[in-house]
């Protein structure tokens, strides 16, 4: 990841410190994405939810993935899972087609239920009851999905179901895509991630519409690994950024057109090698810190990157921060700092400020985030993938002192080292020739 207070400048992991920390200094959120925030608000208190939603229907006994059942490497994966969870972490499991092993698909179509509750995690009695599951019955995953949500329950921040299933809905109705954008509609801070343990078309397509309507990310699993290691970066993912619940704001194509955002986290869609720009006010004495992630929710080509630029409002190039990619993870991302004791006579007076007025300048900084994405053969563009904008504005810290700094700082050290060296080579000249021609005269 390439960053820093120039383009050239490198700053190591600073998005991972902003997902981290980025909550805690945050100045409050702002009631619109075109509003800054006038005030500080208090963060929530509230822990983290996570219900995963477990396939347990008849189709989870094929043996299809490395010579396993489709539901023991599910179990495994799980059991895995629950062992590393967070202390912090309210984690639950939900099950549908496990209990109903009849013929009545009126019946079979009703038979979602919880497994282990949402709470604080008896890992011990979470293993227990998971290692129970047999394969049974049908797909009800609309009513699965329905259940979720009122096992999560409502509040202020960010709620994740992570639904693992091996095949489309066999229950329809309700559709499982319209059950989630009803759950979207809701504003119940609800995201659906999806992941898929079979790889037909309509799986996918369904699995990839849930995960569209709330803003998740779907993965088609392959292997055991990749489903232990995608659950658990799901519930990670869940603790960096549960303290705050992401704003939706849409960028434009052009920075006179953008919102202006405040302090905050934000969520957004880009398409493929799209830009989306957005204004941020930063006043003088004040430092930018922004880092933008992209959920790379569907197959694309190998060898791509994401972009994050901070310019004026002329389009000059104040930082940049960069992050490349080979296919072998779901999410890019990248940061930048950018101070306004680094314009160099990009500050555009307030717009607020009158003649006369004591008021500091502040310079419009616009973040653009750009891609150079591009999908697998047969991949939906549509709707855009799911990125998260996270802005910051915090005290400029002075740049460190140093030799290279002094020097940067005046000429006349340098110019003063420069004649002393001179100076100090002709008298080590002299006295040697003076001591030659003494040793030629005894």
């Amino acid at each position: 990841m390439t960053t820093g207070r120039r383009p050239q400048t490198r700053l190591g992991s600073l998005l991972a410190a902003l997902a981290i920390t980025g909550a805690s200094l945050l100045l409050g959120l702002p009631a619109h994405a075109d509003e800054p925030s006038a005030g500080a608000a208090p963060a929530s208190k509230e822990a983290p939810r996570v219900d995963l939603v477990l396939d347990v229907s008849g189709s989870m006994t094929a043996t299809d993935i490395q010579g396993k059942s489709r539901i023991s490497v599910a179990q495994q994966s799980l059991n895995e899972v629950i062992d590393a969870l967070p202390a912090e972490t309210e984690f639950g499991i939900r099950t549908l087609g496990a209990n109903y092993p009849g013929n009545d698909k009126a019946q079979g179509c009703q038979d979602t239920r919880q497994l282990f509750p949402v709470g604080k995690t008896n890992k011990v009695e979470a293993k227990t009851a998971v290692a129970t599951l047999r394969p049974t019955g049908w797909t009800p995953i609309g009513l699965a999905l329905r259940g979720a949500a009122q096992d999560l329950g409502k509040g202020e921040t960010t709620r994740r179901v992570v639904l693992i299933t091996d095949g489309e809905d066999t229950c329809t109705p309700p559709d499982p895509c319209d059950v989630a954008r009803e759950l979207a509609s809701q504003g119940i801070h609800l995201v659906v991630d999806t992941l898929g343990l079979a790889h037909d078309d309509k799986t996918r397509q369904q699995l990839l519409c849930i995960a569209n309507a709330t803003g998740g990310t779907y993965t088609d699993v392959r292997t055991q690994e990749q489903l232990t290691d995608k659950v658990k970066q799901l519930v990670d993912r869940s603790n960096d950024t549960y303290t705050v619940a992401p704003v939706k704001t849409t960028g434009t194509d052009k920075c006179e057109s953008a919102p202006v955002l405040a302090p905050g986290v934000y969520t957004d869609r880009e398409k493929f090698s799209e830009h989306r720009v957005y204004k941020v006010p930063v006043k003088s004495g004040q430092e930018l810190r922004a880092s933008v992630s992209v959920a790379l929710d569907r197959p694309v080509a190998r060898d791509y990157g994401v972009l994050l630029q901070a310019t004026s409002a002329t389009g000059q190039e104040l930082v940049r921060g960069t992050d490349a990619g080979s296919g072998r993870t779901d999410v890019v991302s990248t940061g930048l700092r950018w101070s306004t004791d680094d314009s160099k006579g990009y500050v555009t007076a307030s717009p607020t400020a009158t003649k006369g007025s004591k008021e500091k300048p502040e310079t419009t900084v616009c973040l653009v985030v750009s891609n150079s994405l591009a999908p697998q053969s047969g991949v939906l563009a549509d709707p855009g993938m799911p990125l998260e904008l996270t802005v910051d504005l915090a005290s400029a810290s002075p740049a460190p002192e140093g030799a290279a700094m002094g020097l940067g700082r005046g000429w006349i050290l340098l110019l003063t080292l420069t004649l002393a060296g001179l100076a100090f080579g002709l008298v080590l000249g002299w006295i040697a020739r003076w001591r030659i021609a003494v040793w030629r005269e005894n």
